[in-house]
């Protein structure tokens, strides 16, 4: 399969026959052995890596063999791929290997097909229209006798969603099984004369991790604008003598790919604070990590920000997928606008990756035919990227245990000579930040998402841990069945967000909106005013528990810790929450009920479409077009 999206349906013809001369090309003249064996590396580090950060590790195998398993194959051998990679290995050194398999597998293939998709904005009405109409036909042909039965089946559809399920017919799983110790894994530090370096030992299958990480400098507006568009540019760009496409294949070569990124998070006891990092982060096989080290050094050191037209595609990419993303994470997006005025993390997280990012990005990506505008990007990125380089650093590794010494050494030799810098500019800061919002965005969507949202306390506060414990308490009590099975919406809940001092309620893929934000606060009402089983409430703590504990891949498992610890997240600490999240009762579930979850507290943010608009009108909501 190969294809692309956001084209004309009208190119489908000339994309085709692109995609087809590209094939015919490899067929003729093949591919360079480089490339070719790049790929193998790239197969094998997958192969290695020990994932399950996101999803269980055991199940992503379990998985990847059940196509082999269900075909009467060998799972195991679909899943040990070292054989067939030590058979390519010999067969690629063949110049036609690639040229035989472009052609008899391609080329001569007569099987194809050229699909297009092409969006219908009218489909939904379309579909509403036709559902109505044969609804409505269905609903002449009934008799009174019928009518009554539908009516009747209603009203036990209601009493069942309304009614208690026996929890004692199912494996129970209760507080007392919650393990009293929480397992991080701990680092050992290194003082040297290039800058700190921190090294966790962990079962990596032979891949090593390295980060370069730097204070976040102090940064002008238009700086702190362009910092995403930095970090997303940084590493896809050329490095010294090589321009971008020579820099990816070096990359292919070498490493498991390298990325930048920064991490700004409120302090453990006040959401105004803040501190924040840049990181440039990198993987390979252990036996690579020397060429690895040389990759990240040259790319922090020399990259170059000279290459327009390519800075112009990745910001064109990145406006396309920003667009995108509101259909499958618009819940998140309108959390991040009702949050917006709580913290600076949050509204720095609005406006740069939000709502109102997504229109920022837009309109830059409109101006960037403009010489000027153009510039002041470059620029702007060379700016960021002079102050990081002369902010205070530190080195990050995670490998096996045994290759410690020599992963150390080689950070050491690639820097030497080149000291940590002096501290001499003040840290990245933001101004503090405590406003209401009550916003309406419009935009293409079919569907509504909705999001209400009160400020609240950071993660060390007395009262963090029952505000935590309160989402999945409302959640699983009450919003489930209000706004998912009665509502129609394809899901809705709440919960705490003590990085920004935020709790936030939402609804994903929602018909409805008006009544959406009055279930939010029939919630806050159920809450205060009904009696409540206990068994709800440990629920709720062991919804939070699982979460505390639940398990990473080894990799994964030694950056939270690392990272957690960077951000005045101890283990010390994040065990002492844990503790207090064991500990919250019911008194003090309705307690932060009462005290944070005011309605004259409550910041709205909706995102809809132009025709809900027009129907229910502003709301009393500033209505903002994306």
């Amino acid at each position: 399969m190969c294809g692309l999206e956001g084209c004309k349906p009208e190119n489908a013809g000339a994309i085709e026959e692109l995609i087809i001369s590209v094939i015919r090309d490899v067929a003729d003249n093949g591919v360079a052995y480089e490339k070719v064996a790049a790929v193998l590396h790239q197969l094998e580090l997958s192969q290695r890596e020990v994932k399950g950060d996101g999803y269980p590790y055991g199940l992503q195998l379990i998985l990847e063999g059940l196509s082999a398993a269900i075909h009467r194959g060998d799972p195991v051998a679909l899943l040990n791929i070292d054989p067939v990679l030590d058979q390519l290995r010999q067969e690629i050194k063949d110049p036609n290997f690639i040229k035989s398999l472009a052609r008899g597998l391609l080329v001569n293939n007569p099987h194809r097909v050229r699909l297009v998709m092409s969006p219908d904005p009218g489909l939904s009405a379309a579909e509403q229209r036709a559902e109505a109409d044969r609804l409505e036909a269905l609903r002449i042909t009934l008799s009174g006798e019928e009518k009554q039965k539908i009516i009747q089946q209603a009203k036990n559809l209601s009493a069942r969603q309304e009614s208690e399920d026996d929890p004692e017919i199912l494996p129970k799983v209760g507080t007392e099984d919650v393990p009293a110790h929480l397992t991080i894994p701990e680092g050992t530090n290194k003082k040297t004369d290039i800058a700190p370096l921190t090294f966790f030992g962990q079962g990596t299958n032979g891949i090593a991790y390295q980060q370069i990480i730097t204070h976040l400098p102090a940064l002008d507006s238009s700086e702190i604008s362009s910092l995403p568009l930095y970090t997303r540019c940084l590493t896809e760009l050329g490095v010294g003598d090589r321009d971008y496409l020579a820099t990816q294949s070096w990359q292919d070569a070498v490493s498991g790919g390298i990325n930048a990124t920064t991490s700004i998070r409120g302090t453990t006891s006040d959401i105004q604070a803040l501190a924040g990092y840049f990181t440039l982060s990198g993987k390979s096989l252990s036996r690579n990590h020397k060429q690895l080290t040389d990759l990240i050094k040259q790319t922090f050191s020399n990259v170059r920000f000279d290459e327009l037209e390519r800075i112009r595609d990745l910001i064109a990419q990145d406006r396309a997928r920003a667009e995108q993303s509101v259909t499958g994470n618009g819940h998140v997006l309108a959390m991040s606008a009702a949050c917006s005025g709580m913290s600076p993390v949050a509204a720095m997280s609005h406006e740069l990756r939000g709502l109102e990012g997504i229109l920022s990005l837009k309109r830059l990506d409109d101006s960037l035919n403009e010489p000027d505008i153009a510039k002041r990007v470059v620029d702007g990125f060379a700016s960021i990227h002079k102050k990081i380089i002369h902010a205070p650093r530190q080195f990050f590794l995670i490998g096996e245990p045994r290759d410690q010494e020599t992963l150390q050494q080689d950070i050491l030799e690639a820097w030497q000579g080149d000291n940590t810098p002096e501290d001499k500019g003040d840290n990245f800061s933001l101004p503090s930040i405590r406003k209401q919002i009550k916003q309406f965005w419009v935009t293409s969507t079919q569907v509504n998402f909705c999001a209400k949202a009160y400020p609240t306390v950071p993660v060390d506060h007395k009262d963090a841990a029952a505000l935590s414990v309160l989402g999945g308490f409302l959640r699983n009590g009450y919003l489930h069945r209000a706004i998912r099975e009665q509502g129609g919406a394809y899901g809705g809940g709440a919960g705490q967000d003590s990085d920004i001092g935020a709790f936030r309620f939402y609804s994903y893929r929602d018909p409805r909106l008006v009544e959406t934000l009055h279930d939010f606060d029939k919630s806050i009402d159920w809450l205060l005013n009904e009696k409540h089983d206990p068994r709800q409430l440990e629920e709720a703590i062991l919804g939070v528990i699982s979460g505390i504990d639940k398990p990473g891949s080894p990799a994964g498992e030694a950056k939270k810790a690392f990272y957690s610890s960077l951000f005045g997240r101890t283990p010390e600490q994040r065990r002492d929450f844990r503790r207090r999240v064991l500990e919250v009762t019911l008194h003090d579930l309705v307690q932060a009920g009462e005290t944070y979850l005011k309605p004259e507290l409550a910041s709205i943010a909706v995102i809809s479409n132009t025709e809900t608009q027009k129907r229910l009108g502003d709301l009393g909501l500033q209505v903002k077009h994306l």
